[in-house]
């Protein structure tokens, strides 16, 4: 009998196979690559990239533990627990937006270089969901805790109940439900659009997500998503953020990917999967990810042109890249030889 890792293996050879459109290994370029390693590991050159200018801040702290040769599980956590503290971020943890009820409620996941993965989904009354996230991974057999059992369960491993709907979120809200007119605009950052006119009160569009990866001095990978969600969803609804292989996904043998902006196009291609499969047969990180975002507009062109979705992906190599549907789509990268924020290409 296999073991569980080559099981996992296979699996994930028979996905690439759906993928492509030739034998189960062959590349775009139509050479073969061996059932192995795709890329040999690379130590000593740990890096960090995360979505969203504000992810600036988050590889800072991601940083702190990849420079002194610590885990990259324990970077991403670190890094974007960084965004879900900060209540002047409406779209990450304390002070993001709510729902159409008035409730804040967030989901989050993370997953390690063996497939360990966990997640937590309409968390509510935790400014942290990154780290029950990773607690659903190391201490049950779960992966997904989800609304009331999510809470319970932070609640026994000794998180504090706080109140995540700040004064400026409220207010928003308020207003908001004066016309109650749920539609999602592209982008969100801490800047305005459309020749300097905001989408939403207080400056900002009505969604968006960290979504962080990181490669340590070990050369291996690990990656964090994190989000409050859609502003005035309805309660209960979920994105891509949380769901492994929609808004986030490694694999150690090959790569990690992540997503942001309107999940439920991401959940249709399970987009964060998509991507690194694309680079198991050979393709570059960007590549991989502009091919995620025309799979969205082959099944939904008209669709495409109202939302965004952007991905961002790092291979084994320490190479990363990002694409999304709109222009705006940025990201930020820190390593041992540069700190810089990034315009992705897009399609439209």
């Amino acid at each position: 009998m296999p073991d569980r890792r080559k099981f996992v293996k296979l699996s994930l050879l028979g996905s690439a196979a759906v993928l492509g459109s030739g034998s189960l290994l062959a590349r775009p370029n139509g050479e073969q690559y061996p059932d192995d390693l795709i890329y040999p590991t690379i130590k000593n050159n740990p890096i960090v990239i995360s979505t969203w200018d504000f992810g600036q801040e988050a590889n800072v702290a991601a940083w702190e533990i990849l420079g002194k040769s610590g885990r990259a599980l324990d970077a991403v956590e670190a890094g974007v627990k960084v965004p879900e503290a900060d209540p002047d971020n409406q779209s990450v943890g304390l002070g993001g937006r709510p729902d159409r009820d008035g409730k804040v409620t967030l989901d989050a996941c993370i997953m390690d270089e063996k497939y360990n993965c966990g997640s937590v989904m309409c968390l509510e009354h935790i400014v942290h969901a990154i780290s029950v996230a990773r607690l659903v991974m190391e201490k049950t057999p779960h992966v997904i805790l989800a609304g009331d059992g999510a809470l319970q369960f932070a609640l026994e491993n000794g998180f504090k109940k706080e109140k995540l709907l700040t004064a400026k979120s409220e207010k928003e809200w308020k207003e908001w439900l004066i016309n109650s007119k749920y539609e999602p605009r592209v982008n969100i950052e801490n800047r305005t659009h459309n020749n300097g006119k905001s989408q939403m009160p207080g400056g900002k569009d009505n969604h968006d997500t960290i979504g962080m990866l990181a490669m340590d001095a070990n050369g291996d990978l690990s990656g964090a998503c994190t989000t409050s969600g859609m502003a005035y969803k309805i309660h209960g609804r979920v994105g891509d953020s949380p769901v492994i292989g929609a808004g986030l996904y490694v694999d150690n043998e090959v790569g990690a990917a992540t997503s942001s902006g309107v999940g439920e196009e991401v959940i249709r291609i399970v987009g964060s999967h998509l991507v690194v499969e694309l680079m198991r047969q050979g393709m570059k990180p960007e590549d991989a990810c502009r091919k995620a975002v025309e799979r969205i507009v082959k099944f939904n062109p008209t669709k495409a042109k109202e939302v965004q979705v952007g991905f961002l992906a790092m291979n084994k190599k320490g190479e990363f890249g990002a694409y999304a549907l709109q222009k705006d789509f940025t990201y930020s990268v820190k390593s041992g030889k540069e700190e810089k924020t990034y315009s992705s290409k897009s399609i439209y």
